[in-house]
């Protein structure tokens, strides 16, 4: 990748990560015979699901913890195509901010390693009334803390 799309503040932990394996399917493939372009949002969902599952961050941790984590943005930019059956990883990066939304940066990479596309997804935390937190929920709050003191890898 040229260069993180969000940029690490000072003081910052070391951003959080999680892979996820999958292999292209016939019904992602357009009449181009490339995966077609709107399945990268699902990608970049299943690294996002795993590396919640893995910090204990998962959209069930929030929601029974009252907070909504709705996407505001979702950008990707494509580099080479993806054809079927190719073995894919997924690489969600999960930077640090201490405001009210999750910054979460993708890499999709081919079997031969290759980047096949990068992009990002900004989540705002909503309470259950559907209004942002104007500042961490008190949850996703000590999670950062516990990451910031390295109690988190």
């Amino acid at each position: 990748m040229n260069k993180p799309y969000f940029k690490q503040t000072k003081n910052a932990p070391e951003p959080l990560r999680a892979i996820v394996k999958t292999i292209t399917r016939f019904e992602e493939i357009d009449s181009m015979g490339i995966a077609w372009h709107g399945r990268f949002a699902s990608y970049f969902e299943d690294a996002r699901v795993a590396l919640g599952e893995k910090y204990q961050i998962s959209y069930f941790d929030l929601f029974n913890n009252g907070i909504f984590a709705p996407l505001k943005k979702i950008h990707i930019d494509f580099k080479t195509p993806v054809f079927f059956r190719e073995e894919l990883s997924i690489e969600c990066i999960l930077h640090y901010t201490e405001a009210s939304k999750i910054l979460t940066e993708y890499i999709i990479r081919k079997q031969d390693t290759k980047i096949a596309a990068t992009g990002y997804a900004i989540q705002m935390l909503l309470n259950p009334k559907y209004e942002l937190f104007l500042s961490q929920p008190e949850y996703y709050k000590n999670f950062c803390k516990m990451w910031k003191k390295g109690e988190i890898k």
